[in-house]
């Protein structure tokens, strides 16, 4: 169950989707301006100026709203300048799309996307669980996305920058087994990378600081 503080005239009334697309950036628009919530791109947060969904609804009506209202006008005054159009136009895709993806090592395939690993308290896709049985049996590994060098949509194919070698020896990913922060820094430890939680900020508002937090994942 997820418990959401709308109404079911306000999700009535709300744009459409149609779910067999990609999301635009410009139903994006449509959509948060009909809630009246802020641009979660706008800034160099996960989500806009934090690193928390919560950090959005701060910025209606508190003392962030001037940044907020700031960081629209400069994404209004960019697409009205065309900035979008040369850059690219960003899209969305649902996570059922990435499944069963082959994903390719820098030397060659070693497995498919079999599913995620979500931070429930930033919402953040920390990892890809990969699925090597066509490989090495019973093998599932984690990738995280930081790791991705590409995606193509149009070959199914994730490439990430770790060699055959290196995935086959990781740590295993047991799904039985809860997923902790020992854990998680064994997995960066053996790929020689830092970890996501020590580039997190620390907000001045207590319940939103972040330290060495343990996500559930």
């Amino acid at each position: 169950m997820l418990p959401v503080s709308l109404t079911k005239e306000q999700v009535k009334n709300s744009p459409d989707i149609d779910t067999d697309k990609p999301v635009s950036r410009q139903h994006e628009r449509r959509y948060l301006g009909y809630y009246g919530y802020p641009y979660y791109w706008a800034g160099d947060g996960l989500w806009g100026q934090g690193a928390y969904p919560g950090m959005l609804l701060m910025g209606l009506g508190g003392g962030s709203d001037a940044a907020y209202r700031h960081a629209r006008e400069e994404d209004d005054r960019a697409e009205a300048e065309g900035e979008e159009a040369q850059n690219g136009e960003p899209h969305l895709r649902s996570c059922n799309a990435l499944m069963k993806y082959h994903v390719e090592a820098s030397d060659g395939g070693m497995g498919h996307v079999q599913g995620m690993l979500l931070d429930d308290d930033t919402w953040a896709i920390r990892y890809l669980i990969v699925d090597t049985s066509n490989w090495w049996l019973g093998h599932q590994v984690l990738i995280a996305p930081r790791w991705i060098q590409g995606i193509n949509w149009l070959d199914a194919t994730v490439s990430v920058t770790l060699t055959q070698q290196a995935v086959k020896d990781a740590p295993l990913y047991d799904p039985a087994v809860p997923f902790s922060r020992d854990l998680e820094m064994a997995l960066y430890e053996y790929h020689g990378r830092t970890g996501y939680w020590a580039e997190e900020v620390s907000f001045e508002s207590p319940q939103f600081r972040v330290r060495e937090r343990r996500p559930n994942l």
